[in-house]
């Protein structure tokens, strides 16, 4: 697994990316959840992952807790890289 934090873009965001490439369900989701837990509330996840399966599975789960996928660009290896931005906090 490789994962990396890339603070301090201009617009105050920070990105993370996570190749999961090697891992298979449900860990991917697991390896995806955990790196959204890090990130603060708008900040970006570039999650790079392999196979039908581990698309389908992260994407809807990534959905249904109420992040938003803004990219899904498949790859010339036979990857996809999703751009997950993580929800905005709730409001008190």
């Amino acid at each position: 697994m490789n994962d990396t934090l890339m603070p301090g873009r201009e617009d105050g965001t920070c990105t993370a990316v996570l190749d999961i490439t090697s891992e298979t369900c449900p860990m991917t989701f697991v390896r995806t959840r955990l790196a959204l837990d890090v990130l603060p509330p708008g900040g970006l996840l570039a999650v790079r992952l392999k196979g039908e399966e581990p698309h389908r599975n992260v994407s809807r789960s990534v959905r249904a807790l109420g992040h938003a996928i803004l990219a899904d660009a498949p790859q010339p290896d036979g990857s996809v890289v999703l751009t997950i931005r993580k929800k905005e906090a709730a409001s008190a």
